[in-house]
């Protein structure tokens, strides 16, 4: 079982590498606000820019984050959408990967994922343990059954497979992290702030939109 301590240092891994030393840019910089990765990281949402999160349900930072997040996708344009990936940086985070695929496969990981944010970090829900993780489901409203046969579904376990090498091919060493388009890794510790995080995902949105039209001409 992972520590606080433990899960706070790996949340938190990058804010004592990546912190920027320089006030916040009044555009996203390379190097500072952002990342350019190479080789580029898969995307899945079709034509439209992607924004990829990686998250993990046991990091404070993540579940702190959520409400301002919220707030930012619905100012999200119609050719932007969000991609949110259960980053599996070991072992013992495939456990919350396989809850979030199972949730999904029910179609109802958006009605729950802030629930299981909530139950984990503000009514200490023991997540180590499968049964109370299955207990949680049926609590909540999901049918337990069903969410157990989701849990145990190959489907899910190749969805968290390619979660794993998803969060191997991003690069990332913390969480929240996000993946723009593919490309450009950012992050609340790059920014400073989590308002200039999410000034620099509309900023790295407008790149990729720019860099699409001039590729097009």
């Amino acid at each position: 079982m992972m520590g606080m301590r433990k899960v706070l240092a790996v949340c938190s891994m990058l804010l004592t590498s990546l912190l920027p030393v320089t006030a916040a840019h009044a555009t996203a910089t390379e190097g500072f606000d952002y990342q350019v990765l190479s080789p580029e990281m898969g995307t899945d949402s079709g034509k439209k820019i992607e924004v990829a999160e990686f998250f993990w349900y046991r990091c404070p930072h993540c579940y702190h984050l959520e409400p301002g997040l919220n707030t930012w996708l619905k100012t999200l344009p119609k050719d932007v959408a969000i991609r949110r990936i259960p980053a599996v940086l070991n072992d013992s985070w495939a456990q919350l990967a396989k809850a979030y695929y199972a949730m999904e496969a029910l179609g109802v990981a958006d009605k729950y994922h802030d629930a299981l944010f909530k139950a984990i970090h503000e009514d200490g829900l023991d997540v180590t343990k499968d049964a109370i993780l299955f207990d949680w489901a049926a609590k909540v409203g999901m049918d337990r059954k069903a969410f157990i046969a989701a849990y145990q579904s190959f489907g899910v376990q190749s969805k968290v497979m390619r979660a794993n090498q998803l969060t191997r091919d991003s690069k990332i060493t913390g969480v929240p992290s996000f993946v723009v388009d593919g490309t450009y890794v950012t992050s609340e510790s790059m920014t400073g702030t989590e308002e200039g995080l999410f000034k620099t995902l509309d900023d790295l949105i407008v790149k990729v939109r720019k860099e699409r039209q001039h590729h097009t001409k």
